[in-house]
């Protein structure tokens, strides 16, 4: 980099630097000990002494020195990590001011103006620079980072747009031996470097090769951070901090795939379209936010502001619980550090005042935050209490000011309502207790669009006997608890979540207030109140519009619970089909997904319809991730936490099913519909009621006790059809004792009533052994688990992909397996690297796994280019990459810009492994439209200019009977022509010149280059007199005449070139355009294709075989090489301009 200039001494310089260059008035010197394979002893010590200082003493191994001639004085002007970036100044230097500084005739003034400009080039690298240097400002230890900065980027070479994020010193192991040096972490890739006595090692591993990210332990150390990728397995140790290390890998790997591997998320985090923002500190916000965002259950918009260590007074314990307050830009939240002792949710839609009280001993920095169900929360022991308070405020106000409220103090007339009274802000029609909510008056709804006024479960009660007086009175105490909590806890969103609830909850919600709970519990209360209108309007937009949701919608409306009486009526079914379609209508991404109806129908049981349709929002947006999308990535990430949860906590089971995948199979339906499909619905709304409350979580501790309860049989089962019936025979036989309806019967169990009877099971008994049992699972554990598992989905996803792309491409190809996947790896990387490097261009750049497996991966014309570069046989110099850009027009079919893996490989399949005729057909179609156009990069050609005429003879004799072979070869030809599938157009005079120069631009350096040349000058006459007798033919206006014309001018000599030299005037060619009387010159690719026959040096040529594998090897070596050399050349001559 430039430097500011600085005089130096040389004398005692000398023996510590070598000159490399030196001009009139510039020196190179090469630090000794740097670049030298056989160093003599100085070089030695002088190489160590650097290799062992780590800080800013460390000297850069090249510089640049001013000498003006006559001056003892040498000033330094610049210095560099790698000899291509010192030469890339001294370059610089030579074509930009050493021929001016000869016009100086002052030696002062020629100092001056060199460092003048350096201080230019100097002031234009500090701006470049600057982004670097913000960064490491928020660094720990900022000149450390900038130091790690300066390392990374000349050892591994890397764009500047490849941001470093954090390094740390560790060992990588390589078999049993340990190699010490530094861990960088980028946005995009993991790197290794080491140097050390004389040898060194660099790895580069992308972010998106990693199937596997664990800790494990080897023989020699307790503690190893292991990286698997395709085919090999990298050990790390020896870190100062390995948790954070580890954490911090962990969360870039997963960033990373999800951004380039997981469309459907990507769009849903504005974070992940940023990638050159993250830094360390951002992946531990991001991390604290997901962790808050999961654990309190809340919307994916919500972005976490402040967590704070505070004290909370809860009136039922009489005493401050101590915890951490978290703030968002919609929420106050409060968890105890003892888990599960108290959490609070306070939407600040709820919150009427935040105020700070007078601080005492007894009551340091206090803040009271009261509701609108005249509650206040009490909360001490606050940090910058000023600072908290002023930013709460100013949210509040901004919440206020998005959703106004009105609200009136009229007492509910519904007197007789057994159910406790809930102060809520709930918009509409809906009363609790003293507040309701008064929305804008609209215009009447049409009885077709009018929403089910009451849940369904009153209205259509399940048929059949009645319960006993017993299972009523248990109801009704269920409700007296409820009642009597309510009064100590609260009774809003905003009440005091403890133990004692939980506990309420695995006993089963009463019927009566099982849709207002899951409204508080999953907080789609607030969401129901901050959105007055919004369902009717959903409705209003979606009912009657056609699209593919809205056909599946209705193929499976008579399929939800088809035993339930409310949906043996028209009244459930519409209820059902216009919440799914309003939800497909605000959700077009997720539109409608199979299992969709079944959760829906249980809501409309015990909701109102504008509710349900909240509920539903709240379960596929936040309780369950990812679940209903194209790939359902959510349930099979939490698929594969549920087998490592078995292995865990049921290692006998896991080991007798060495194979987990059926299990996981089976499982699936436990958590795409909570087990309301496959579970009593009367015992299902159970497991509903524990996972409102508790998240998934619940779900994942009930299938640990569905399985440990049949662990015993499943360890007796032969096989996993036999495994299948015990589970579902089992699950067929929940019953739930305390329901006060009588049971629905099931319509999913695999046996009949005549098989021997199965002992049932209680619910409320299973739930309860699920949460003593295994209810140990924090949120932040099973979020990290999540993280882990979701690169293992996301890489097997990857690997499906591959293996259905090779698949289909195998079979039509003469290409290896082997070389086949090494090509699809090469060919998906080219895509990734434009991915990291280069912002997306109009034509779509990203991986699409919407699209089929064939279509996900594409690459356009640049990308193309770059893999024709290092993988073709057809090497024509230069001329290279004019040849990929006309094979990428020619193979884009569709002329959208963008080509498959298919088109890629079979092209490349033909020049390898095609024979003759199919080799020069490609060529052919190479030189014609399409793949030839216009505007082609080789238009400048001096050949492009109409074809000179020629008359060499191939026959040395009488030239009539020449001109007759020469027809009777056309009309053999043309019998040929009739029995092809598809005739090509002839070629014209410009785009055979092209044809021809592409061919001699092959030969170069060939070892027959000699006999090639002959041969191509040969066929090249011969082709030339064939396209002149079909000229003459057609325009003497009878194909039928055969009158000789004499040749025109001498014959040349057989060493003569068909090229003549552009402005050389030459008599063999007296005419340079053909006359307008004349036809059009044409050749056929049979013509090309007989004359190169008759040459056996060409025949040779493209019949001899031909060798991918070093092909492919080279490309990997150099693949990334390639990408930075030509990022670099398109950044390059804005520097050089700025600099001068």
């Amino acid at each position: 980099m430039w430097l500011k200039p600085e005089e130096v001494l040389l004398k005692n310089a000398l023996k510590l630097w070598v000159t490399q260059k030196t001009s009139c008035y510039f020196v190179l010197q090469r630090r000794r000990g740097h670049g030298e394979g056989g160093a003599r002893l100085s070089g030695r010590l002088v190489g160590a002494l650097d290799a062992v200082l780590d800080s800013n003493a460390r000297v850069a191994p090249f510089r640049i020195l001013l000498q003006v001639p006559g001056s003892q004085v040498y000033s330094l002007i610049a210095c560099g990590a790698t000899l291509e970036e010192i030469n890339q100044h001294w370059d610089w230097l030579e074509q930009n001011l050493l021929h001016t500084l000869s016009v100086f005739d002052n030696k002062d003034d020629i100092a001056s103006f060199v460092k003048g400009k350096v201080k230019v080039g100097l002031l234009i690298a500090l701006i470049a620079e600057e982004t670097s240097s913000r960064l490491a400002e928020q660094e720990e230890e900022p000149e450390k980072f900038r130091e790690a900065l300066v390392k990374f980027a000349s050892r591994f070479n890397f764009p500047e747009a490849e941001k470093l994020v954090t390094y740390y010193s560790c060992c990588c192991w390589k078999g049993r031996v340990p190699r010490q040096g530094w861990l960088y972490l980028s946005i995009n890739h993991l790197c290794f470097y080491s140097f050390f006595l004389g040898k060194e090692l660099k790895l580069v591993i992308p972010w998106v090769d990693i199937q596997k990210l664990e800790r494990t332990s080897n023989v020699f150390l307790t503690d190893t951070i292991r990286i698997t990728t395709q085919n090999k397995e990298r050990d790390f140790s020896m870190f100062l901090d390995l948790d954070e290390a580890f954490r911090i890998m962990e969360q870039l790997a997963d960033v990373t795939l999800r951004r380039l591997l997981d469309n459907e998320v990507f769009e849903l985090d504005p974070d992940l379209q940023e990638p050159s923002q993250i830094s360390k500190r951002d992946l531990e916000a991001r991390a604290q936010n997901e962790f808050f965002r999961a654990f309190f259950r809340l919307p994916r918009k919500e972005k976490l502001r402040a967590v704070v260590d505070c004290a909370l007074w809860t009136p039922f314990s009489r005493c401050h619980t101590a915890g951490r307050m978290f703030t968002s830009d919609s929420y106050i939240c409060f968890a105890s550090r003892e888990d599960g002792r108290c959490t609070v949710v306070l939407p600040l839609r709820e919150v009427v005042s935040i105020e700070k009280m007078e601080d005492t001993s007894l009551l340091p920095n206090p803040v009271i935050v009261s509701i609108r169900s005249k509650m206040a929360f009490q909360f001490i022991e606050l940090r910058d209490r000023e600072g908290l308070v002023e930013s709460l405020l100013a949210r509040l106000r901004q919440v206020h000011a998005d959703h106004p409220v009105s609200y009136d103090t009229s007492t509910s007339d519904d007197g007789n309502m057994m159910t406790p009274v809930f102060y809520s802000s709930i918009c509409g029609d809906h009363k609790f207790g003293d507040l309701e909510m008064v929305s804008p008056q609209g215009h009447k709804e049409e009885k077709s669009l009018s929403p089910c006024p009451e849940p369904l479960t009153p209205v259509f009660p399940p048929s059949g006997s009645p319960r006993p007086d017993s299972r009523l009175s248990r109801e009704q105490i269920k409700i007296s608890l409820w009642n009597d909590h309510f009064a100590e806890y609260g009774r809003t969103v905003c009440m005091f979540r403890t133990e004692k609830i939980r506990k309420l909850v695995a006993m089963g919600i009463p019927e009566a207030l099982r849709g207002r709970l899951w409204l508080l519990f999953s907080d789609a209360v607030t969401d129901l109140a901050s959105h007055p209108g919004y369902y009717g309007k959903l409705v209003e937009e979606s009912l009657g519009r056609c699209c593919l949701a809205t056909e599946e919608i209705e193929r499976d409306l008579h399929r939800s619970l088809p035993e339930h009486p409310a949906f043996q009526s028209e009244t459930g079914i519409a209820a059902l089909r216009r919440v799914l379609t309003a939800y497909a209508h605000r959700n077009p991404r997720i539109g409608y997904c199979q299992s969709m109806n079944i959760l829906t129908s249980v809501l409309l049981l015990y909701a109102k319809e504008e509710e349900a349709f909240w509920l539903l929002v709240a379960v596929c947006e936040r309780m369950l991730p990812d679940y209903f999308n194209h790939r359902v990535i959510g349930a099979q990430v939490d698929q594969s936490v549920f087998e490592e949860l078995i292995k865990g906590h049921l290692p006998e089971l896991a080991e007798h099913m060495n194979d987990l995948s059926a299990l996981a199979s089976v499982s699936l339906s436990w958590f795409l519909t909570l087990f309301l499909s496959i579970m009593p619905l009367e015992s299902a709304v159970n497991v509903v009621d524990c996972f409102f409350y508790d998240g998934i979580k619940a779900i994942f501790q009930l299938g640990l006790a569905v399985l440990e309860a049949t662990a015993e049989e499943l360890c007796s089962s032969k096989d996993d059809g036999q495994a299948l019936m015990i589970l579902s025979r089992f699950l067929d036989h929940i019953k739930n004792e305390d329901s006060p309806g009588p049971p629905v019967s099931s319509h999913h169990a695999f046996f009949s009533d005549d098989q021997e009877p199965y002992a049932a099971t209680d619910i409320a008994d299973l739930i309860r052994d699920a949460y003593e049992k295994f209810g140990d699972q924090s949120v932040e554990q099973i979020e990290h688990l999540r993280c882990k598992h979701r690169i293992r989905v996301l890489q097997g996803h990857e690997d499906t992909t591959r293996q259905n792309v090779l698949r289909v491409v195998i079979p039509e190809v003469s290409l290896s397996p082997e070389d086949l996947e090494e090509l699809y790896d090469l060919f998906k990387r080219e895509h990734m690297l434009s991915c990291y490097w280069v912002q997306p261009g109009p034509v779509a750049l990203r991986h699409d796994p919407s699209r089929p497996y064939a279509e996900q991966y594409r690459i356009d014309a640049r990308q193309f280019t770059r893999l024709f570069l290092l993988l073709s046989p057809w090497t024509c110099g230069a001329h290279t990459e004019i040849l990929a850009e006309r094979t990428f027009r020619l193979l884009d079919d569709n002329m959208d810009q963008l080509l498959e893996f298919k088109a890629f490989v079979s092209c490349l399949d033909t020049m390898y492994n095609g024979e003759m005729n199919e080799k020069i057909k490609l060529l052919y179609r190479l030189h014609i439209p399409p793949a030839l156009t216009e505007n082609d990069r080789d238009s400048q050609s001096p050949l492009k200019s109409p074809l000179l005429s020629t008359s060499r003879p191939l026959v040395f004799g009488d030239a009539i009977d020449y001109q007759k072979q020469l027809k009777q070869m056309i009309r053999d030809l043309a019998k040929e022509k009739d029995k092809a599938e598809k005739e090509l157009p002839k070629m014209s005079q410009r785009e055979f010149i092209q044809f021809c120069k592409t061919l001699y631009s092959m030969f170069h350096e060939d070892p027959q280059e000699n006999d090639l040349y002959q041969a191509i000058a040969t066929v090249t006459t011969l082709l030339l007199q064939i396209g002149e007798v079909g000229q003459r033919s057609s325009s003497s206006g009878s194909s039928s005449q055969e009158c000789a014309e004499e040749l025109q001018g001498p014959a040349p000599s057989p060493e003569d070139s068909v090229f003549t030299e552009p402005g050389r005037p030459t008599q063999d060619a007296p005419r340079m355009f053909p006359d307008p009387a004349e036809g059009v010159w044409t050749v056929s690719l049979e013509h090309i294709l007989a004359s190169l026959l008759t040459e056996q040096s060409l025949v040779n040529f493209f019949e001899k075989p031909l060798d991918i594998k070093s092909k492919l090897e080279n490309a990997k070596v150099n693949q990334y090489g390639l990408n930075t050399l030509e990022m670099s050349r398109q950044s390059q001559p804005e520097l050089k301009l700025g600099n001068a």
